[in-house]
């Protein structure tokens, strides 16, 4: 029994070195990168966060319009996860979800999130940082119903983070509200909400073959933005 375990050891020992192998060899901004100048960027974020989100689109960026949503639970504690962009306009950059998620639950306790998006095509991350309220419910309903019919029955399982005691379980749901959604293209979703994050700080990150990143954030002052560089 000592040598199996010690074969254990060794095995592990080897796939952990596999991993760091694998890890170490990963390279990023193998390729020419665009130039930002930020002395020439907008004074306010969002004409520059249209500008990259297009330029992103250009250069052929997986899914661009997804984005890191980061929140607090009641105690304080971190989470994060990955959902889609909405709509970014003069009053905020918006997001939708249950009310009745894990995340839904977390805005209620602690209304305040921040956002990441990250294109590497052209190694640009854009950070978002602010309150969070949540928007009309006729705002809400209007978002659900201009999506997808997929995007429709998804919310009509309803149920988003709760144990799924198997995954048969999903399948029945799942099939009850796509048929659901094809009959009733209008079903109404209570809990899907539309929240909004109003921008208090914006950073945008030019990355740089030579780790001379350019990174420029928009702070909110009263009515004003101010801009200013940080160190990378």
């Amino acid at each position: 029994m000592r040598c199996n375990r010690a074969m254990s050891d060794v095995q592990k020992s080897d796939a952990r070195q596999s991993f760091l192998d694998l890890l170490h060899a990963q390279r990023v901004w193998d390729t020419e990168l665009p130039v930002f100048d930020p002395e020439a960027a907008p004074a306010a974020p969002l004409p520059l966060f249209h500008t990259w989100f297009a330029e992103a689109v250009a250069a052929g960026q997986t899914e661009p319009h997804t984005l890191s949503l980061a929140t607090a639970d009641a105690e304080g504690r971190p989470d994060v996860r990955t959902v889609m962009l909405h709509d970014a306009d003069e009053r905020g950059w918006h997001f939708a979800t249950h009310r009745t998620s894990a995340k839904g639950h977390q805005l209620a306790a602690r209304p305040h999130a921040a956002l990441g998006f990250y294109w590497p095509a052209q190694a640009r991350q854009v950070r978002v940082r602010g309150p969070v309220t949540a928007c009309p419910p006729a705002e809400s309903r209007a978002d659900l119903h201009a999506r997808s019919t997929g995007a429709l029955a998804s919310a009509l399982v309803g149920r988003q983070s709760e144990v799924l005691g198997s995954y048969d379980e999903l399948n029945r749901a799942s099939d009850l509200a796509w048929e659901r959604a094809r009959a009733e293209p209008d079903a109404e979703v209570a809990s899907w909400t539309r929240y909004m994050v109003e921008p208090r700080e914006v950073e945008f990150f030019q990355g740089d073959a030579g780790r001379r990143h350019v990174r420029l954030r928009y702070v909110r002052r009263a009515d004003t933005w101010d801009r200013e560089l940080l160190w990378p």
